[in-house]
């Protein structure tokens, strides 16, 4: 074939040999071209702030020294203005070009084993529960559902059994401490991090001596401290993880949700010696548009986004701030995926109008999916979760969580506002169905944790 096509080549007229030349030259001269162009991109994109890329978005470089005159954002805080969105996006990139992993690397050992995926077990057995209520003296009024009345206790004894041929490895106290000797656990997120954490602190509290074991004042940084150990395990409010006029961990509840998208600084300066971080950020976007302040405008000046909008941005921050800053050799990084609600019954209940209130068993159907975990968002957070490579392991908790309807408080908990007759005579309308009850789910979660470290 080689032979036949040099041969044609061969007969072609002088002109036609010139003019193809030519074309080459043209078409080598462009790549060339292009490809410096490429080359000196990559290099500037690596060495300078990444400010615009195109004319249709431009890109705003995180995480940098705030202007001198920049006041930080608290519950007190307005917009005086909200213009149109500008399209402004986060823009970041890894200088130590980290490789980039599969999403649920974390799931599986030797490409066979994924602890994610499985089946609830019943098991009353005196192994569950891994921990008592009554026995936790840091145990959350909102979370704590048999002292607030509930009849049932069956929730606290479902084990989670992944497929064949793999196991969780079981809990133990005393091989976690060992873990975390001399070093720093911290839970970074919203109200179910901080779930977690005090799941995780009932779960080490009981074999520390009481006079060994002190726990700080509720505040933007809580910390249980165990002296044997010189170990901490605390947690940071930051349901956003970005800034926001929402850090305060008590007085948050605010008719404008207002965040610095482009900055995570003000909370990086507590999480950043930690030794083992665990984040988690997904509840608080669900709740309607959130106004942006950039830190390079003008005070007050504000733009409207989507929720959806809003937690990419964090995420991006946030992730350009781990790109720089974590060496996985170091320090252990986790991300939760998002934790499902469930509050309509006929999602696994057809026909039925209620939500978890009254739920007793976990669902059985193992593709169920309920509307409260947004697989746009769980793809927007692979997309940046993929970029950081080996930096972050991931904690897949939603779809085993997906299962749980049976674990929420439902109404079996402290409430903040007093409830009128007319709730108190329709339980379900004042249903807690986000939140977990401890003992439960979150003690899964955190014996994920104790599999991975």
């Amino acid at each position: 074939m080689s032979q036949r096509w040099s041969r044609k080549k061969s007969r072609l007229p002088l002109a036609g040999l010139l003019f193809m030349l030519a074309l080459a030259v043209t078409f080598m001269v462009l790549y060339n071209e292009r490809s410096i162009q490429q080359i000196h991109h990559n290099t500037t994109t690596r060495e300078q702030d990444l400010r615009q890329t195109s004319t249709f978005t431009s890109f705003v470089h995180p995480n940098l020294p705030p202007p001198s005159d920049l006041e930080v954002l608290d519950r007190f805080s307005r917009c005086n203005s909200t213009n149109e969105y500008s399209g402004k996006k986060i823009g970041w990139v890894d200088h130590k070009a980290a490789q980039v992993s599969d999403f649920f690397a974390t799931a599986k050992e030797d490409n066979i084993c994924d602890v994610f995926s499985g089946k609830w077990i019943f098991d009353n057995s005196s192994s569950y529960p891994l921990h008592k209520e009554s026995d936790c003296p840091y145990m959350s009024d909102q979370l704590a559902c048999q002292k607030h009345g509930r009849p049932d206790l069956e929730y606290q004894h479902w084990r989670w059994q992944p497929h064949p041929p793999c196991n969780l490895k079981t809990w133990n106290v005393t091989e976690m401490w060992e873990m975390l000797r001399g070093k720093r656990l911290m839970f970074v997120g919203d109200s179910l991090n901080r779930g977690q954490w005090i799941s995780m602190v009932c779960l080490l509290q009981s074999v520390i001596p009481r006079d060994k074991q002190s726990m700080s004042p509720n505040a933007h940084l809580t910390i249980f401290r165990a002296e044997d150990y010189n170990a901490t395990v605390e947690f940071l409010w930051a349901p956003l993880l970005v800034e926001s006029n929402s850090d305060d961990p008590v007085n948050h509840r605010l008719d404008e949700r207002i965040i610095r998208p482009d900055s995570v600084l003000k909370h990086a300066s507590k999480w950043q010696h930690a030794d083992i971080l665990i984040f988690n950020t997904y509840l608080w976007w669900r709740q309607g548009p959130v106004k942006i302040q950039w830190s390079s405008e003008e005070k007050g000046s504000c733009e409207e986004v989507s929720g959806a909008e809003g937690m990419e941005m964090a995420m991006n921050a946030w992730a350009h701030w781990i790109s720089k800053n974590v060496d996985p050799n170091t320090k252990r990084v986790f991300f939760v995926t998002m934790s499902p609600t469930h509050q309509w019954s006929r999602e696994w209940n057809p026909g039925s109008e209620g939500n978890c209130y009254g739920e007793k068993k976990p669902i059985e159907e193992e593709s169920y999916w309920g509307s409260g975990s947004d697989i746009p968002t769980m793809r927007m957070v692979e997309r940046v979760l993929r970029r950081l490579g080996p930096k972050v392991s991931v904690i897949n908790i939603t779809q085993l969580s997906e299962y749980r309807k049976d674990g929420h408080p439902s109404v079996y908990r402290k409430f903040w506002e007093p409830l009128n007759d007319d709730r108190l005579k329709n339980p379900a309308s004042y249903s807690d169905c986000i939140h977990w009850c401890v003992p439960g789910v979150p003690d899964v979660w955190n014996q994920l944790l104790f599999h991975f470290l």
